[in-house]
């Protein structure tokens, strides 16, 4: 029986609104995992567009922010400390990021392939466009010509938190980003390597809900799953 996930599309709300509401949702899971009742938990998939935001990774350096707080005020681009793993990066409209809250102990308690697999998500939405994605040895997230010294660049990263094997945070894919907003960072601490979007490479703006919907294709896919689509009435995207 394949396992269920309760899938959201939250449209385009503020970091903070869908932060929150991650932690909720995972704040539940691992109550009833306390409490005895993992059997009860729910997989949840939350696919959201941000305004502009820079977060930084628990163990990140603030070093890698090159831009200072008057640039970003100017620009009108948030910023956040957060509690996942990995460095600093950029959410901003015509980006889709992906946020499961997923029980890894009914599905395969293993970070290493967890991560491989969102990172196979994208790599297979990638194909549906005609773009060979890939992965760079040693770093997360999905890369373009990552053996081609000076051509590798980077159009999703990844980074998560997992607790009690509930999962949080997720991928950021770069559809129809404005790439310049990266120049205000280091992105994922990693120096001298490019960031890129859908829309660069195909030299065309792409419909974001025919990527929502092949990112939702390619996730039953590869995690063995069904979406259930959930509205919630007094909802975050009310």
């Amino acid at each position: 029986m394949l396992a269920e996930v309760f899938f959201e599309d939250l449209g385009y709300q503020t970091y903070r609104e869908v932060w929150d509401y991650q932690e909720l949702l995972l704040q539940q899971n691992t109550q009833l995992k306390a409490q005895g009742n993992g059997l009860s938990t729910r997989h949840h998939l939350l696919l959201v567009e941000h305004p502009p935001v820079y977060t930084l990774g628990k163990s990140g350096k603030l070093s890698n922010l090159l831009f200072s707080e008057a640039e970003m005020k100017e620009k009108n681009i948030e910023f956040f400390h957060i509690n996942r793993g990995g460095d600093i990066t950029f959410h901003g409209p015509g980006q889709v990021v992906g946020y499961p809250i997923l029980d890894l102990e009914k599905l395969q308690p293993d970070l290493g392939w967890y991560l491989r697999s969102l990172e196979e998500v994208i790599i297979l939405t990638l194909a549906d466009y005609g773009i060979t994605g890939g992965r760079s040895k040693g770093e997360t997230g999905v890369w373009l010509d990552a053996d081609i010294p000076g051509r590798e660049r980077k159009i999703c990263a990844l980074g998560i938190k997992c607790s009690r094997w509930i999962t949080m945070h997720g991928f950021a894919f770069n559809v129809n980003t404005d790439i310049s907003y990266f120049d205000g960072i280091v992105p994922c601490g990693i120096e001298n390597k490019q960031v890129t979007s859908l829309q660069k490479e195909l030299a065309t703006v792409v419909s974001l809900a025919e990527v929502k919907e092949l990112i939702k294709k390619h996730f039953e896919q590869v995690f063995g799953c069904k979406l259930i689509t959930e509205v919630r009435v007094n909802s975050i995207c009310s």
